[in-house]
């Protein structure tokens, strides 16, 4: 397979993992578990991470750190979900651990528009300026809120959607 055929299919799975992720985060905040989309975004995230590491490298890249973090972050997740069938404790760990995954795709996402989209990197070039820093901190206040909200409404026995 070509890296650029390697990479479109990156790009597709990791914009299904974002996309079905709001879909669970909006479904917490509101007290749904969203079963079908939960299972979507578990396995579409878990294929972003993993395939992250096809890409060619000589040495270990941030990149790597974050994709092992994530793994390692859903899999606590899966396991809360499907292991412990979100009871007491786990119901919070499910939430915390699926909205951080979530987070750390979209952190990445940011960072890959500030690398190429033309207008972004003006802005940034280096990604050291301050409109990324002002970006990132955003999002990542945003994902605090959403995750502190869903942690507090969500409950694990609540109504199921697909």
């Amino acid at each position: 397979m070509s890296l650029d055929t390697f990479t479109a299919i990156h790009v597709i799975v990791s914009l299904i993992g974002i996309g079905s992720g709001f879909v669970i985060a909006f479904a917490l905040v509101n007290a749904r578990r969203a079963d079908g989309w939960t299972a979507l975004f578990l396995l579409s995230t878990v294929a972003t991470s993993a395939t992250g590491f096809g890409f060619p490298f000589d040495h270990l890249l941030p990149s790597h750190i974050v994709g092992a973090i994530s793994l390692t972050v859903l899999a606590i997740a899966t396991a809360a979900r499907y292991a412990f069938h979100l009871a007491g404790v786990w119901r919070r760990v499910y939430v915390i651990a699926a909205m951080t995954a979530l987070y750390l795709n979209v952190f990445v996402l940011v960072v890959q528009l500030f690398r190429r989209v033309p207008v972004l990197i003006a802005l940034a070039p280096t990604q050291s300026e301050p409109p990324f820093a002002i970006v990132q901190l955003f999002v990542l206040v945003l994902f605090v809120v959403l995750t502190a909200v869903a942690v507090r409404r969500f409950r694990g026995g609540l109504a199921v959607e697909s």
